[in-house]
């Protein structure tokens, strides 16, 4: 797992796939859950699995962002798919146009997670216009911090564990993680309490299992298909986990003191430029990312011309109707 057990929704997943894949097997197959660290680091995994150093592992793979961009598409780009959005197309060809690539990197990957919609992020300051953001320092690393960089942002990338202390003492004056449920833990209210939405950079996290792909090829098909099935369970149980987890998580964050904002209208559309400029330039370089990508924009742009006509409006009234009862 490229997280710590602290983060115990995203680390459940991994427990419950191997849970789930011993029982199917009449306890057969066992496999067994390391945290980050105790077998190799976060940002190791895809070699780790690659070499069979370990079998398989539990990632998102943003974090192999340096070893080719297209890595991203597997988890989530800015101004990209929603959790739904990206389960839906990950199950329908997405998936399998992303394992065309992970194969490359002698890997197989299948879904398993989701943490939904993420947060902008926690700011020592309030970030009122895309002005107050040059020169920003902000624990962001990756693609997102590419695209941030344009706007006079100066991404800093930070293990989780240092983000606090780095907040505390002024190193750096922001910080995104995830959602208020693994934010809340991390106690950032306590010395960045502007609060802002939304994670453009995210619409959605999703993680994937990976498997070295030799290894894979010789499991018998009974296995591959526990593991199909096992990782599907765990793919949904970690994105209800959230869905149910961030609303109390966001109330209790308000009482002690988070400040909520939302990127102001300029900045959005600043980033957006920027991001489309980012993947066009991706496009022309690389061919890898010019076929995952296209599919998966097209498939967001198609998704919204039908979210529009009834999920939006849905949602929208059920927003502005819940004060009434």
């Amino acid at each position: 797992m490229s997280l710590p057990k602290s983060l115990d929704i995203l680390y459940g997943g991994t427990e419950l796939l191997a849970k789930y894949v011993s029982e199917l097997t009449d306890g057969k197959f066992q496999i067994q859950p390391f945290a980050s660290g105790e077998l190799v680091g976060a940002g190791q995994i895809a070699d780790a699995v690659a070499n069979q150093t370990i079998e398989m592992g539990h990632s998102a793979s943003q974090y192999y962002y340096g070893k080719d961009p297209t890595f991203t598409l597997g988890n989530g780009i800015p101004f990209g798919l929603n959790a739904r959005q990206m389960n839906a197309w990950l199950y329908e060809g997405g998936n399998d146009l992303l394992n065309t690539f992970y194969a490359k990197h002698k890997m197989h990957a299948l879904p398993g997670g989701n943490t939904g919609g993420q947060m902008g992020g926690w700011y020592r300051k309030e970030i009122k216009s895309l002005e107050d953001f040059q020169g920003l320092r902000l624990r962001i690393g990756g693609l997102a911090g590419s695209i941030l960089a344009k706007l006079g942002v100066v991404p800093i990338q930070l293990p989780g564990s240092d983000v606090y202390v780095a907040l505390e003492r002024g190193a750096i004056d922001a910080a995104e993680f995830t959602g208020p449920y693994d934010d809340q833990k991390l106690g950032f209210v306590k010395v960045a309490p502007y609060y802002y939405y939304p994670g453009f950079w995210e619409g959605c996290a999703a993680v994937h299992f990976f498997f070295n792909l030799d290894l894979w090829n010789d499991l018998p098909p009974a296995y591959k298909s526990a593991l199909t099935a096992a990782a599907a369970a765990a793919n949904m149980d970690v994105l209800c986990k959230y869905d149910a987890q961030n609303p109390d998580a966001l109330r209790a964050l308000l009482g002690a003191g988070a400040q909520l904002r939302p990127f102001s209208q300029d900045i959005l559309d600043a980033a957006w430029t920027a991001s489309h400029e980012t993947y066009d330039e991706l496009s022309s370089q690389n061919e890898n990312w010019k076929t995952i990508y296209s599919n998966m924009i097209e498939f967001r742009n198609k998704s919204y011309a039908w979210w529009q006509v009834d999920e939006y409006s849905y949602d929208s009234y059920m927003i502005r109707a819940r004060a009434r009862k």
